[in-house]
């Protein structure tokens, strides 16, 4: 029996016609836009600056820094009701959480920096790992160590692949984002990009992949569904083509608002009953523009971070590099704190 839009509030399973409609408006066309962009690419001539770095820039409005914009209505639709105690109870969890990371970046740069690498690690593959369970209606992901290195993998894709496959590009952004509070200790970023290093990282990475295919196998030979754990499968060798042939500024900056942020809006449009019930009648577009009305206010506030930030920093902001840097290192702020929001969503909602 499919699940109803009451039963979204505690468990990843969706009703029928959800799981339909996004595979329509969203999972197809991420297949689609990032699969034909890692075809082109390689034959495409060398990108101006400009190009690269031009899908970050389009992520402050589009879908990127939106994404999180209305985690301030999510303990409410999942729990009977915004009130203003939850609304203060997510402010907290901002003004802590993201105060004393921007505090960090200043104290600790470089630690701040492998903090924020491996905290994205975590936030996308955890992402990765709801939308394999909602939107590709999976159960070759029974376990929570199952889910585990089904994280590990989906997470490592944009995190580890471009430090093996393009470790100059990967250490050129990693420079720029510790200089803007210390350029002498970016020369402590050397052992992370050292061929060791980059070796062992992608050994492990192929090793959970193969791991996690190779145990999703076992449970659909066990009788878990076929055709989503090929789905999981081609999903993971599609980002791992993506993320080795495209450099990461390019790469990252077209997964974050196309592939990430598209699937938690997707998320959030799923409990708020308004929006699902439009979007399961196959109005997308009155879902879409019903988070946007809710994204829009607390996503120009989060520009105020990015304006704090670029008054503050002492380093230099002359270049894309070091715009980007202040960008990253704004949206590392707002991850923090947005992760332990959707890290809750996971637990209320059944994921682990």
């Amino acid at each position: 029996m499919s699940p109803t839009l009451a039963d979204v509030a505690s468990s990843p399973r969706l009703p029928d016609a959800l799981v339909d409609a996004l595979s329509r408006t969203l999972v197809r066309p991420n297949w689609l836009a990032l699969g034909a962009i890692a075809v082109v690419y390689p034959f495409l001539p060398p990108l101006p600056p400009a190009v690269e770095y031009a899908p970050f820039l389009l992520s402050v409005v589009l879908f990127g820094l939106p994404h999180g914009a209305v985690d301030h209505l999510v303990p409410g639709r999942l729990r009977g009701g915004t009130t203003v105690r939850t609304l203060a109870a997510v402010g907290v969890v901002y003004a802590v959480l993201g105060g004393a990371y921007a505090v960090a970046w200043f104290l600790a740069p470089v630690a701040s920096l492998v903090g924020f690498i491996l905290l994205t690690w975590l936030h996308w593959g955890q992402g990765d790992v709801y939308a394999v369970l909602a939107f590709l209606d999976a159960d070759h992901l029974p376990t929570r160590i199952e889910r585990a290195l089904a994280l590990v993998v989906r997470g490592g894709l944009p995190m580890a692949v471009p430090l093996v496959s393009h470790p100059v590009e990967y250490r050129r952004v990693a420079t720029a984002i510790v200089s803007l509070f210390d350029p002498g200790a970016a020369a402590a970023l050397a052992p992370y990009f050292a061929p060791g290093t980059r070796t062992a990282v992608g050994a492990a990475m192929a090793a959970a992949t193969l791991g996690s295919w190779l145990l999703g196998a076992w449970r659909v030979r066990g009788g878990a569904t076929r055709g989503p754990w090929l789905a999981d499968v081609g999903e993971v060798a599609l980002l791992w083509a993506f993320f080795w042939l495209v450099p990461p500024v390019l790469a990252i900056g077209l997964y974050f608002p196309l592939w990430h942020s598209t699937r938690h809006i997707a998320r959030l449009v799923t409990v708020d009953d308004t929006a699902a019930a439009a979007l399961a009648a196959g109005d997308a577009r009155a879902a879409l523009g019903r988070f946007a009305r809710d994204a829009a206010p607390l996503t120009v506030a989060a520009l105020a971070v990015f304006g704090g930030l670029a008054v503050v920093v002492p380093g230099r902001l002359a270049g894309w590099a070091a715009l980007l840097a202040l960008y990253l290192v704004g949206i590392a702020v707002l991850t923090l704190p947005h992760v332990a929001i959707v890290t809750w969503m996971d637990v209320v909602q059944d994921v682990w």
